[in-house]
């Protein structure tokens, strides 16, 4: 009898497989991380927009992009922009940057008056 010795092949391909699927979970963790990112950054622009109009029209004190800037540092997001234009509308961008520094995620928001 010829009997031929385990080479370990299913061994290197456990090896494999569990290795694509560490990977797709990683995958999986960025986008997840990614998604959470923007949320914050978009509810802290909703916020901060909201705060900075009725600064604008005089419901609450300040001037409308100091305080939109400063309910963005308290969600811990960054304002980029704010504007006010006519009719008390006010503008405002907000990031909020990677824990691992590979990029930004940006929300942007708009608010004024009742039509």
């Amino acid at each position: 009898m010829n009997i031929q010795p385990e080479r370990g092949a299913g061994t290197v391909l456990g090896l494999g497989l569990g290795a694509v699927v560490m990977a797709m979970l990683l995958g999986l963790l960025f986008l997840a991380q990614a998604g959470v990112m923007a949320s914050r950054a978009a509810s802290a622009a909703d916020l901060a927009a909201l705060a900075a109009a009725d600064a604008a029209r005089g419901l609450a004190s300040g001037e409308p992009c100091a305080v939109a800037a400063d309910v963005a540092e308290k969600h811990d997001t960054q304002l980029t922009s704010c504007t006010v234009a006519g009719g008390n509308v006010v503008e405002v961008a907000t990031e909020v940057a990677n824990p691992f520094r590979w990029g930004v995620a940006t929300g942007r928001a708009r608010a004024g008056p009742p039509p």
